[in-house]
């Protein structure tokens, strides 16, 4: 009998090929310095090249003071509404944010009453998958890696639009209503069939119910009995807004635009996002701060003491506790220097679910690491601007006390960001630009053929 090849293995070969490829593409990193490339499109202070124009958000982390560009306290907005005064005019009334906010985003002004409820009907009218999706396409190949199913489901819902290539924008708008309202099914659905599966887990399927908001509807379709607290939905819901939308330049937004430049469908546009997403350094830092804490609080045996805590963080960034990447994860941001509003912001519910979810002292944790690493990052680092806690600080503290597994943290960016993806790619389409071709500078000497005798 033939057994079957391992195509996964690392084979002798593959790393003697591999090693070919990491001397052949090693670029000397003092040439960057010599032909002044902004290496990740930003300068040493972490001010972006400009690429693009947009009225869709601002990330604000600098103001001009006597003809001087100075840090400032971050501000974001969308539409060119600051994202705090969003927050507390629908937080103000009780109501949920995230639909607004997807339309605000996508039509650039606030709905009235009237205008909100009929694009929540129209959202609730798309949550609802083509038939036998679920069982053919979603339970049929379950992974480990939710980003990955969810970017299969994208992919394959390609085939079910009868006009997936039509690129105007009132279809693309359509489209992304569409997938705007799929998403959270795709995601916990894809959850649902690994655990079940892969894990030896009970199968729960519950159908989205059109009264409820897709924070609500995350949490019922998540949850075996379908509840839910009125705080943790509203604070899911926060999380929802603060991540739905952030320049034009994030790294999965600009592939967003990218990959629409080149005139591609929809479908392929938001999987190509998704890919950028799912990196560690974009969507899945949030999983790397909760992780770094695990470490964190099975090393430091007084969470009060400050001193111990401050040890931990230097021998972080000394690469000798957790990872060894070098690294305090959730600290500093490519943009913001003195803080990240929406830190600030969701700071405030983190306190309130924390007390009443019993999980108090582990806040008083974060509020005292979040104190001291820039302190301890100043002294141990040379660096151009301030360091502040980010929103994926808080994140994924925020998704542990709501108990959701951490293969759904990076999806649930992707639930929220879908919005302001959406809204990124119709402003693409509707200037029609030229398609997005950056250059890069060749450094390689040029060196005659040799006859493979002669090699």
């Amino acid at each position: 009998m033939n057994k079957e090849r391992d195509f996964s293995a690392i084979t002798p070969e593959l790393r003697r090929l591999a090693g070919l490829c990491c001397r052949c593409d090693a670029v000397d990193p003092e040439l960057y310095t010599k032909y002044d490339v902004k290496r990740g499109l930003r300068d040493i202070n972490g001010k972006g090249v400009m690429a693009g124009l947009t009225e869709i958000s601002e990330v604000k982390a600098m103001e001009m003071v006597d003809g001087v560009h100075v840090p400032c306290e971050g501000k974001l907005y969308y539409r060119g509404i600051d994202i705090e005064e969003l927050i507390q005019g629908f937080s103000a009334e009780n109501r949920f944010g995230f639909e607004e906010t997807a339309y605000l985003l996508l039509f650039g002004c606030l709905p009235d009453k009237h205008e909100l409820d009929e694009f929540s009907k129209l959202l609730a009218g798309y949550r609802q998958l083509p038939t036998n999706f679920v069982r053919d396409v979603i339970m049929k190949a379950p992974t480990a890696d939710m980003m990955n199913t969810l970017s299969r489901s994208i992919l394959t819902l390609y085939g079910y639009d009868n006009n997936a290539n039509d690129i105007s924008p009132e279809n693309v708008l359509r489209q992304s209503l569409q997938l705007i309202a799929l998403f959270p099914l795709l995601s916990v659905y894809g959850y649902q069939a690994y655990e079940h599966y892969l894990k030896q887990q009970s199968l729960f399927i519950h159908v989205p119910q059109e009264n409820l908001s897709t924070a609500e509807n995350l949490l019922y379709l998540l949850r075996p009995d379908c509840s839910y607290t009125a705080l943790e939905a509203k604070v899911l819901d926060m999380a929802l807004v603060l991540h739905a939308e952030h320049g034009g330049g994030n790294n999965s937004t600009f592939t967003t635009r990218v990959v629409t430049s080149s005139g591609t469908d929809t479908y392929s546009a938001i999987a190509a996002a998704l890919g950028s997403l799912k990196g560690p350094r974009h969507g899945g830092a949030n999983i790397k701060v909760v992780q770094m804490f695990e470490n964190m609080k099975q090393i430091i045996s007084d969470w009060t003491d400050e001193e111990e805590i401050t040890a931990y963080l230097t021998a972080l960034l000394r690469k000798e506790a957790f990872d060894r990447a070098g690294l305090i994860y959730g600290m500093g941001h490519a943009v913001y220097s003195l803080s990240d509003p929406r830190a600030k912001v969701f700071r405030k519910w983190i306190e309130q679910l924390s007390k009443a979810k019993g999980f108090q002292q582990e806040y008083d944790l974060y509020q005292r690491v979040e104190r001291l690493a820039p302190l301890v990052i100043a002294k141990e680092r040379k660096i151009y601007k301030g360091v502040s806690a980010n929103v994926d600080f808080y994140s994924g503290f925020a998704y542990r006390m709501l108990d959701l597994p951490q293969e759904l943290y990076t999806p649930i960016f992707a639930i929220a960001r879908i919005a302001g993806w959406s809204a990124h790619r119709l402003e693409e389409l509707i200037n029609a630009g030229k398609i997005i071709r950056p250059a890069y500078g060749s450094v390689a000497p040029h060196q005659p053929y040799i006859s493979l005798e002669n090699r």
